[in-house]
């Protein structure tokens, strides 16, 4: 598995990847006990800029996010690139039981994964059907998130496309303890992407979101900090953006 992480260097910092063993319920919340036994699950914690997925065609591991971000892109025979897709705490990276996939992966933040061999991750999926349904539930779910993000592209302006990208990453990021709270005050935290990467995600240009971020903030709806870090002000007013 050590052969499939890639170094690279990070301009704010030298990405690292550090492998440890934790007992099966502090790495793998999702996944029954049960099967841990045979699949030995390895915790690895690596630095924001990592590229960890789709280096070599036959990608022979497995792994649930434990906390952080990991942004997922595709790349054009000419070299250009496009962000498909993010990632958060609880969702798979990898795909079992194909081929692997074409996007590559890397981490936008420090994150923590929870890494099986791909053959152990299969079995426990034939073994425990509740982590089989487990996975068809998240992979609906990102069915939909795709689908509803194709309409909101082709169809939303630009302040609306952000206000959208902005209440996603505080549902997905927010506190733990928040998650449950029917009226959520503000939440201070930090964008996992840059403003650059932002527009590429949204296909806005970076002075547009610099604009429409600012739009946003005069409207009452967010404030922003130093570097990524934003506030979410006013959450039925994002929503209202949307």
């Amino acid at each position: 598995m050590r052969a499939q992480l890639r170094r690279v260097h990070d301009a704010h910092a030298h990405t690292r990847v550090k492998f440890r063993r934790n007992a099966p319920e502090m790495c793998c919340p999702a996944v029954s006990p049960r099967g841990f036994s045979s699949a030995a699950p390895s915790t690895v914690e690596s630095r924001t800029s990592q590229l960890i997925a789709g280096i070599t065609p036959n990608q022979d591991w497995f792994a649930i996010i434990v906390s952080g971000v990991i942004k997922l892109t595709n790349s054009l025979p000419d070299g250009r690139q496009q962000i498909v897709a993010l990632l958060f705490p609880s969702d798979f990276l990898g795909r079992p039981f194909g081929p692997a996939s074409s996007h590559t992966a890397e981490t936008a933040t420090a994150v923590e994964l929870c890494c099986f061999s791909r053959q152990h991750f299969e079995g426990l999926m034939q073994d425990q059907a509740e982590l089989k349904q487990l996975f068809l539930e998240r992979t609906l779910d990102e069915l939909e998130t795709a689908r509803d993000w194709m309409l909101r592209l082709g169809r939303s302006t630009a302040q609306e496309k952000l206000a959208a990208f902005i209440l996603l990453m505080w549902r997905r990021i927010r506190a733990p303890e928040c998650a449950s709270c029917a009226r959520p005050q503000a939440q201070q935290f930090d964008l996992p992407l840059s403003r650059s990467e932002i527009g590429d995600y949204l296909g806005l240009r970076i002075e547009t979101v610099s604009r429409q971020l600012k739009a946003l903030e005069a409207a009452g709806a967010i404030e922003t900090g130093p570097g990524r870090t934003i506030s979410v002000k006013d959450v039925q007013a994002l929503e209202r953006l949307t």
